[in-house]
């Protein structure tokens, strides 16, 4: 019976030091580590995820609040009030706005978020916490797909598919140079978020930011975690809320959206139109009428598609701009008269092949035609003409539109 009053005594200590660190809302101890919760009726875990942030302080003895971001109809508030949590209610939905509206109202120089459904052991704070203290990284992740997932924390879809697949779309399109992009465990400083422009309201939040870390230069670090079974009911809608991701990464990067497939799609044609005009053969096999209709289809589209990665760029300030020297030169140096002149040079050389071909035809009594492929180029440089002068009234307009 001693043994058993001297360790509920222990324990009781051990939880009054974790307590000691907590910073509630009215104290006057300025907190050095703000944890972020949003919560969406999380009661059965919200206790746990508590009681771990506690542990943690006490481990770095180092004070911290905890801010619950609550949007609950079940007794998640009332839980996290008495366990000296700060609740606040956001004004507006979504996990990316209750992590926002948290945001501004922390105190903490450095910033921890995470979920609060016990999927994440906040105990591993301090490991996050470690690079980001020192100086070695703006944002530090703990990475479930480098750490150990346990049985029936991760659907398999997400784990082997959902995951790494967002996560190479991420690296490739935002030098993002992590493992796990949607791991929601995450530290780093108020200079870092401040860097940031952070504006979803939705779960594609937690990709946002990291293209933005990456677009902007910040340092990314990762440590390995362990994810955890999850208590309460899941609320994440997986193939909604992985469109939402791969849609947002889309339009912030028109450059990988646009301009690369127009600018492949517009030499593919023009080489196809050069061989087939010109006569040569590829392999033995010689290009004929068909190939050139294809190579001016590929030629006009490509260039469509190139114009709206410049619309989109000029249109939408996205996060990642395109790189390709054209879209660059097309956004930087685009004057309205300029780009309608190159749009009625090329206009005119179309038009006044076709009228030449044309004068032919009728020279010769409107018995012989001219060759189907001299039609394919002047027809096709007529529709390009007319598209860079159209585009570049347009372009003007939306320009002027952002002035």
């Amino acid at each position: 019976m001693a043994e058993v009053a001297n360790a509920t005594q222990n324990g009781a200590a051990v939880a009054d030091e974790a307590t000691t660190w907590l910073c509630a809302a009215e104290s006057e101890a300025q907190p050095t580590i703000s944890v972020v919760m949003p919560t969406l009726d999380e009661e059965d875990g919200i206790a746990e995820c508590i009681t771990r942030i506690k542990t943690a302080l006490a481990e770095l003895e180092t004070p911290g609040e905890i801010i619950i971001s609550d949007s609950s109809t079940d007794r998640t508030p009332e839980i996290a009030r008495d366990m000296g949590a700060i609740v606040v209610e956001p004004d507006g939905a979504g996990y990316g706005y209750a992590y926002r509206y948290a945001f501004e109202r922390v105190r903490g120089e450095y910033i921890v978020m995470g979920d609060a459904d016990t999927t994440y052991d906040f105990e591993a704070i301090p490991r996050l916490l470690e690079p980001v203290r020192d100086g070695t990284a703006d944002i530090c992740m703990g990475s479930r797909l480098n750490g150990e997932i346990r049985p029936g924390s991760m659907p398999t879809l997400h784990q082997y598919i959902g995951n790494p697949a967002l996560t190479a779309f991420l690296n490739l399109f935002y030098d993002a140079g992590v493992s796990d992009a949607h791991s929601g465990f995450r530290v780093f400083s108020r200079d870092a978020l401040a860097t940031l422009d952070l504006e979803t309201d939705g779960m594609e939040f937690a990709s946002e930011m990291i293209m933005d870390a990456g677009a902007k230069g910040l340092k990314i670090e990762e440590v390995p975690i362990t994810y955890h079974e999850r208590e309460g009911e899941e609320t994440l809608d997986s193939f909604q809320d992985g469109w939402r991701h791969i849609r947002f990464m889309l339009i912030n990067a028109p450059g990988y959206l646009f301009s690369v497939p127009g600018l492949v799609g517009a030499a593919i044609g023009g080489v196809l139109m050069l061989l087939a005009g010109s006569g040569l053969s590829v392999g033995g096999i010689s290009l004929g009428v068909h190939s050139m209709l294809g190579g001016s289809l590929l030629t006009i589209v490509g260039f469509q598609v190139t114009s709206l990665g410049v619309f989109a760029t000029v249109a939408s300030d996205p996060i990642r701009r395109p790189s390709d020297p054209l879209t660059e030169w097309l956004t930087s140096a685009f004057q309205l008269e300029r780009s309608a002149m190159v749009g009625l040079v090329v206009f005119g050389g179309g038009a006044g092949y076709a009228v030449y071909l044309a004068s032919r035809w009728i020279a010769s009594g409107f018995r012989q035609l001219p060759l189907v492929a001299a039609d394919v180029v002047a027809f096709t440089a007529i529709v390009l003409g007319l598209q860079i002068v159209f585009s570049a009234f347009f372009m003007s307009t939306i320009a002027s539109a952002r002035q």
